[in-house]
């Protein structure tokens, strides 16, 4: 496959590392002419400023895009009217409306849209999903998320639940194979134009709920969750990704081959573009984390539950 990559920013290098790295990557575009023209001289390919110039010139099969949320809708909707398969990094779109536009879209165009969720790919997250799908240590009940860190340079035109929170409510409906009907959240500002605390709470069926503390305020990074079965306690660390099972029969560390979550992410969206495997995050999937974020946002405005109806 030929693939290109619109948008270099902080995170951005990463893919495009890792692009390179598997042989596929043929140009970058990025508004900054200097980072275009630095990723393009690094990696040996054709780089570009405008994404009209790259459509017009560059032969490609699918783009990355991994450019601020508020300039998402109109890139991946032009690449999806040229017919080219699209991974957008989170959240897919800052409007859920403008999300199920772009997925119809998709549908249309016949192509592969999907969003970065990258939790789900994940070693630690993929064997606690296991654990909780064969219901090892009996059904899973609870789900606590807590990230906490410095709020990352690159960020500047959404807050922390768009920006942070949204990796948890996409975790929280993987492992519980459902979405919430009920969002009640508390958020607020101390540093940023934007939220950078946000404690929010999940409902889901038969009782089932998740609690998701986020914020840009502590200095020390952690990425942990907590996934409460009725027979047990497993707890895990995004970043180290270890995972921790606690029972009456006491505390087991589960074996865990430590990988890079972005290049399995990457690999999947390529195999599905390439139609060796089914994507993992669907888009309607997409599009229900960002009404749950809208959800929670109003929740904390109006300081009232928000009852969802979600596919």
């Amino acid at each position: 496959m030929k693939i290109v990559q619109i948008g270099v920013g902080g995170w951005g290098k990463n893919h495009i590392r890792i692009l390179s790295h598997l042989g596929v990557l043929t140009a970058v575009c990025d508004i900054d002419p200097e980072k275009s023209k630095e990723y393009g001289k690094k990696y040996s390919i054709n780089h570009y400023e405008t994404l009209d110039e790259l459509l017009n010139v560059e032969d490609f099969d699918g783009a990355f895009v991994v450019t601020p949320t508020s300039t998402h809708t109109e890139i991946v909707e032009k690449l999806l009217v040229a017919r080219k398969h699209v991974f957008v990094e989170k959240p897919m779109t800052y409007k859920s409306e403008e999300g199920e536009k772009l997925a119809r879209l998709a549908e249309e165009s016949k192509v592969i849209l999907t969003c970065g969720y990258i939790e789900r790919f994940n070693p630690a997250v993929a064997i606690v999903k296991k654990m909780v799908k064969e219901k090892k240590f009996g059904d899973l009940v609870m789900l606590e998320f807590h990230r906490e860190n410095r709020i990352p340079l690159h960020v500047k035109d959404i807050g922390i639940i768009y920006d942070t929170s949204v990796h948890d409510i996409d975790t929280s409906n993987w492992l519980f194979n459902d979405m919430p009907h009920v969002v009640f959240a508390r958020a607020g500002k101390i540093k940023q134009d934007y939220e950078d605390f946000a404690s929010i709470m999940l409902g889901y069926r038969n009782d089932r709920v998740a609690i998701i503390s986020s914020n840009w305020i502590t200095p020390k990074k952690l990425r942990k969750f907590n996934a409460v079965c009725t027979d047990a306690m497993i707890s895990s660390d995004f970043i180290t990704q270890e995972v921790i099972v606690e029972n009456d029969d006491g505390i087991q560390i589960i074996p865990n081959e430590k990988q890079e979550p972005l290049l399995l992410e990457i690999q999947n969206f390529l195999g599905a573009a390439e139609g060796k495997n089914e994507q993992i995050v669907k888009l309607q999937e997409a599009v229900n984390v960002t009404k749950i974020a809208e959800a929670a946002l109003l929740s904390s405005q109006k300081g009232i539950p928000i009852y969802l109806n979600l596919k």
